[in-house]
């Protein structure tokens, strides 16, 4: 892979050529072959905002030009709500490191087995740590697409996009800027499924169950009708809400409950939700235990059987959302779709093999970065294995540039143990064979970006540090 230095570079190839807002495609061999991972290579790396944003438009455009297109889950879900999808589970699948290699890996998979119903997705805190903006992100992962001669619908996912209680106490309006900001960026990238995390706003301390989730179903239905009013046209972007905050305690159909009647109550006659994430038992990344091994998630599949299925049949939602899954083990995953969970968010795994497969040297300068860096958030009762465990992913960033231009080798290394595990999970969550679904309930809806789609001030990401 090569990295462009700057515009003049890329444009003087005579592989594309950019008139206004379009991309033309000169020499169709070149452009399949290096220059993807080229342009690739330089979105990862470059800190030249004129060539990224030109990197981004020729994503994009070439992209529609090959019949792949952003899309929103909206339909397929709400298939699944009415009974008429059924039997599988769609994994959402958050790349924080690799992201071209991993995603050519999952299309790949996908053209393999002839699925379509997946989901990649970005949470705020990824967005911060791996340096990858919206935009880029869906950007790498489209040429990731053309690259393996993937067609139709592509799902990215704002996932986790999270509400700081420090935020909500300055008021909707001056409080709830940076996510309005961040929403409206990632939908611009092509974002057309975004799940709203408000459950940090949830009161265990009130009295009633009601009273304990309004702030998070009043904070969920106002950025919900935010959603609505900012949507491309001919397009229904899938939302998702939450009612318990992963590492918390098991959810319960009382919650359910309160919180859907009160959100239904606050967005009245708009399309709302098509999903809920719940908490089962299940927390981030796993945890390292003090002998190096990773503890046995204890998940509860009958909380996630019983509140999937209320929520089906009461108020036609897909079903529930199972986050930190990653951990768990193998025999685990088959059970997703038999308890008809919605969706599964995947992550840690992936970046797991990366490390696992990882040079040695830049490895240990990766770790020694750490001690120097993340000292201040070490726990005091954690060994230095679990430090490391636990932290690693905050230096996939800093990283970033020397992880993305790793040896030819090494990274076929990663991609091939990368698609084994996307092999079983596409087996394990039966999402095989689903692309007749997806062309059956998914609009073909191409929404046409200028030049200055792609020239969009990026919102600040300062007030979002310190989510999780």
């Amino acid at each position: 892979m090569a990295v462009y230095t700057d515009e003049s570079e890329l444009l003087t190839t005579g592989i594309v050529s950019i008139e206004g807002d379009e991309v033309a495609i000169l020499d169709e061999n070149n452009f399949l072959n290096s220059f993807l991972d080229n342009i690739a290579a330089t979105l990862a790396v470059t800190g030249d905002d004129v060539l990224r944003r030109i990197c981004n438009m020729i994503a994009h455009k070439a992209a529609s030009k090959y019949g792949i297109y952003p899309a929103s889950v909206q339909g397929l879900y709400t298939a699944m709500g009415k009974g008429e999808a059924k039997g599988f589970t769609l994994p959402a699948l958050n790349i924080r490191t690799m992201t071209y290699e991993t995603a050519r890996m999952v299309f790949r998979c996908a053209n393999e087995t002839n699925a379509s119903a997946f989901i990649f997705e970005i949470a705020i805190s990824e967005i911060i740590y791996s340096r990858q903006r919206p935009m880029e992100y869906s950007s790498i992962i489209l040429l990731a697409a053309i690259k393996e001669k993937y067609r139709g619908p592509v799902f990215f996912q704002g996932d986790h996009f999270q509400i700081k209680p420090a935020h909500y106490s300055k008021g909707l309006e001056t409080g709830l800027k940076p996510i309005r900001d961040l929403i409206a960026e990632a939908i611009n990238a092509g974002y057309y499924n975004i799940d709203i995390d408000s459950s940090t706003l949830v009161d265990l301390s009130c009295h009633s169950v009601e009273e304990q989730q309004k702030a998070n179903f009043e904070i969920c239905a106002y950025l919900t009708k935010f959603i609505r009013s900012i949507e491309p046209q001919d397009i229904s972007i899938s939302i998702g809400g939450e009612i318990g905050e992963v590492g918390a305690h098991n959810s319960n159909e009382n919650e359910l409950n309160a919180f859907m009647q009160g959100y239904l109550r606050n967005i009245g006659s708009l399309m709302g939700i098509s999903k809920l994430s719940i908490q089962t038992g299940t927390t981030h990344g796993g945890i390292m235990l003090t002998d190096g091994t990773i503890a046995k998630v204890k998940l509860d599949f009958d909380t996630l059987s019983n509140l999937s299925q209320l929520a089906r049949e009461k108020y036609a939602l897909a079903g529930c959302v199972q986050h930190g899954a990653s951990t768990l083990p193998n025999e685990a995953f088959h059970n997703f779709p038999e308890v008809g969970c919605a969706e599964i968010h995947l992550a840690t795994q992936f970046q797991n093999i990366v490390f696992d497969y990882m040079p040695l040297a830049l490895k240990e300068k990766i770790y020694s970065w750490l001690h120097d860096n993340c000292t201040a958030i070490r726990r005091i009762d954690e060994t230095n294995d679990q430090f490391i465990y636990r932290t690693r992913k905050f230096a996939l960033g800093v990283f970033k540039n020397e992880i993305c231009l790793l040896s030819s080798d090494t990274r076929h290394r990663i991609a091939k143990v990368l698609k084994n595990e996307f092999d079983f999970l596409f087996e394990q969550l039966n999402i095989k064979n689903t692309r007749s679904l997806v062309e059956e309930y998914i609009d073909t809806t191409f929404i046409s970006k200028t030049r200055n789609d792609f020239n969009r001030q990026e919102c600040d990401l300062a007030a979002f540090e310190g989510v999780e």
